[in-house]
């Protein structure tokens, strides 16, 4: 299917769940909506914290369509949204055109899912691609540099390998910056304050094997987690592993 009949079929509803195998040519982003009074504060974390949160779009207050994705709504072509207030989840609608005014500000962040088909061309796809789950991601104590009101933890996807092919790994995902590149540490969990890979705050449990080692990557749900620790009054968020398919081909941010 074509990025834009992935998006009206998510419109839709006519299919749903995690988007990592949809037009799996294309590059995938997360969504983080503010008040335009947050803007700035936003943009200045994001640039600041460029492994979690790396900055594919910001779009102009009110408007919904980016450049990345001609004739799209990112009001609809999510199918599953999270709305905040306050720092508190408030509701999860499947699309968010009520709630949208010209004092909001859009934000598309990169995610990991634009190099998992580059892992699996390779021979190294994660095990969670491979059996059609969403890849778990974990709170951590790793501290964001701050900007103004914003604050907050960073968020890490995993995905488990045996420790000879984690090299390869790296080489292959380093150039995807814009979808957090390498990995951003490996090995020991604890370190970054997860004591439970079994129970991941968001996504599905990992399913881990004899010798497995977790690498973790930079996650796109990092800013959701800033919306939580900073009280943001007012947010829209996409449900995590539920992505906005741009048209953008991986080769293009790669290079």
């Amino acid at each position: 299917m074509t990025p834009h009949a992935v998006r009206a079929a998510i419109r839709a509803g006519t299919i749903s769940g995690p988007t990592q195998r949809f037009a799996p040519d294309r590059v995938q982003a997360n969504l983080c909506v503010v008040p335009a009074s947050w803007a700035q504060e936003f943009a200045d974390l994001c640039a600041r914290n460029p492994v979690p949160c790396p900055v594919l779009e910001q779009l102009a207050p009110g408007a919904f369509t980016p450049k990345c994705a001609p004739g799209a709504d990112l009001r609809a072509d999510l199918g599953a949204y999270r709305v905040w207030r306050d720092g508190v989840p408030v509701a999860a609608p499947h699309e968010v055109a009520s709630l949208w005014n010209d004092e909001l500000v859009a934000f598309l962040i990169g995610c990991s899912f634009t190099f998992e088909t580059a892992l699996a061309r390779r021979g190294l796809a994660p095990r969670h691609y491979l059996l059609g789950r969403n890849v778990p991601m974990y709170r951590t104590r790793v501290p964001l540099a701050t900007a103004g009101r914003l604050h907050g933890t960073m968020v890490v996807s995993m995905r488990p390998y045996p420790r000879d092919a984690i090299e390869s790994v790296r080489n292959v995902t380093r150039p995807y910056r814009v979808a957090h590149g390498e990995p951003f540490s490996w090995g020991d969990p604890e370190a970054l304050g997860i004591h439970d890979l079994g129970t991941p705050e968001y996504g599905d449990s990992p399913d881990l094997q004899a010798g497995d080692v977790p690498v973790f990557w930079g996650c796109g749900v990092t800013p959701q987690a800033v919306v939580v620790a900073s009280r943001v009054p007012f947010a829209i968020t996409h449900q995590p592993g539920r992505m906005f398919i741009t048209d953008i081909l991986h080769d293009e941010l790669a290079s």
